[in-house]
């Protein structure tokens, strides 16, 4: 039995609090990734669309109706938001799994549960958001008073990427309105219904015109709007390739950017770890959302001793895993996005496998209509092995075998990323020293894939700039003037 498909929404872009489309614009089909079948189109917004998205947000920062709004009638807005979210849940739900091809299982329980927690988290911001007073160092005491504002940057240009359509858009909408600034969203053009639904939600919570705005289109719309001079900050969060060409885009205008992007993420299992707790552990890390996740453990390290029974608990775990498209609620494993992440999925196989990885499990794609992928997994003691190096955002797990637990650390930070770690052992004294000596930017222990709005998020080396999430997101969507008046 599968979820009846939702009613989707118009393809229309939402600019100035109004929706339209951009007629002079070539369309994009959109495709159901469990059949194949196309489910739409979108507009490759050009020029005057971002044009128009760019100054409606510019507008909607300078105007009192936003910009002298109270902080708590922000975290009202946003609240209303949330229960937005909440009350059309089963029907966001089914755009993401028919839009996306999760389950929707997971969607339900994950995705829309998270994203109004997101939201309601960052609500209880606004009022949080102030400046502090300073004693100079180098003036007399009392002659001179000197305090600081924390004010918003202005226009934020967020792009997101298909793993997590909804959940990620908001990771950046919901910090950058509580801080105050305005938004113009570009979701990827694989997804673009989830996001489209969230702005009419946004439009029904109250947020004045141009404070949001949605604009639809693929990589071309999204450069033409992270190299607007009237975008103050980026965030972004997608390929660690397209974040390198948005860093050479930004150079000039030196615009403000953060990057969340790619992970080869290590998971180590200790030679003292509990394997009915490592074993599925590990396997959820990476076959979770068809291994479509940014911090996936892909990279999984074994004591030889225990190669075998890890190797037979994986396969029962994914024997377990009912493979189908994500509007059947028994579905635990979905199809990859599109044809196109298929081809590459099948292609960095090919290539493991070529390097002299040996194909334990899987390693096919799955003959039924539809991008589906066996969940694989590739054995193999090559560090330079291209599926050990490259990130190949599939159902896809590398292991390799260690003696000598001292080389864990090295060959966990042999990467070219450094998103994430899973670490699973029963010493916690162990557990502090590897989070301590592990290049990743989160560090789970004997658990995984568990993100919190309070805990900051992101990565080291060719895994991005900056942090999303608690506190510090702020630092991103606030500048902090410095004020000095002499008093005598």
């Amino acid at each position: 039995m599968t979820t009846p498909q939702p009613t989707l929404p118009p393809a229309l872009n939402f600019i100035a609090g109004r929706w339209q489309d951009d007629p002079q614009a070539a369309r994009l089909p959109v495709h159901d990734p469990a059949t194949a079948q196309p489910l739409g189109d979108i507009p490759l917004s050009g020029a005057a669309s971002v044009e128009a998205a760019v100054q409606a947000a510019r507008t909607a920062f300078r105007d009192p109706a936003w910009r002298g709004l109270p902080p708590i009638a922000r975290e009202r807005l946003l609240h209303r938001l949330a229960d937005l979210i909440d009350a059309h849940a089963a029907e966001l739900a089914a755009i993401e799994a028919l839009d996306n091809g999760k389950p929707i299982a997971f969607a339900s329980t994950v995705d829309l549960p998270l994203a109004a927690m997101w939201v309601r988290y960052m609500a209880g911001w606004p009022s949080k958001l102030h400046g502090r007073c300073i004693a100079p160092a180098l003036q007399p005491a009392g002659s001179h008073h000197a305090y600081t504002l924390r004010q918003p940057v202005g226009v934020v240009a967020a792009i997101v990427p298909w793993n997590f359509p909804l959940v990620l858009a908001l990771w950046k909408i919901a910090p950058a309105l509580a801080a105050g600034c305005t938004v113009v969203l570009k979701p990827a053009e694989q997804t673009p219904y989830s996001a489209i639904r969230l702005a009419q939600l946004i439009e029904q919570a109250g947020f004045p015109p141009g404070v949001f705005n949605l604009l639809l289109g693929d990589g071309t719309t999204g450069q033409a709007l992270a190299t607007h001079p009237g975008v103050a900050k980026i965030s972004f969060t997608g390929s660690t390739a397209t974040g390198q060409r948005l860093v050479a885009a930004v150079a000039r205008p030196l615009t403000r950017l953060t990057l969340e992007l790619g992970g080869k993420s290590p998971t180590l299992i200790l030679p003292d770890a509990d394997l009915s707790v490592a074993i599925p552990g590990a396997a959820q890390a990476v076959f979770f959302n068809s291994g479509q996740v940014c911090f996936a453990g892909t990279r999984l390290y074994v004591p030889r001793p225990l190669l075998d029974p890890v190797l037979d608990g994986i396969a029962q775990v994914i024997d377990a895993f009912p493979i189908g498209a994500g509007s059947d609620p028994a579905t635990r494993l979905g199809p990859v996005v599109s044809a196109r992440q298929l081809d590459h999925v099948l292609g960095r196989i090919e290539a493991g496998r070529a390097a002299g990885a040996r194909c334990v499990l899987g390693g096919h794609r799955i003959d039924r209509p539809g991008y589906f992928v066996a969940p694989t997994v590739l054995l193999t003691e090559d560090r330079h092995n291209p599926a050990v190096r490259d990130e190949i955002f599939g159902p896809v797990l590398t292991v390799t075998p260690y003696d000598d637990p001292e080389a864990l650390v090295e060959l966990a930070n042999d990467s070219d990323y450094g998103l994430a770690a899973h670490v699973y052992t029963r010493d916690l004294g162990r557990a502090h020293q590897l989070a301590q000596q592990l290049e990743a930017g989160t560090v789970w222990v004997n658990t995984q894939l568990t993100p919190d709005p309070a805990i900051p998020f992101g990565g080291l080396k060719q895994s991005g700039w900056g942090r999303e999430n608690g506190e510090e997101v702020f630092a991103h969507y606030t500048e902090t003037r410095s004020v000095i008046i002499k008093t005598a």
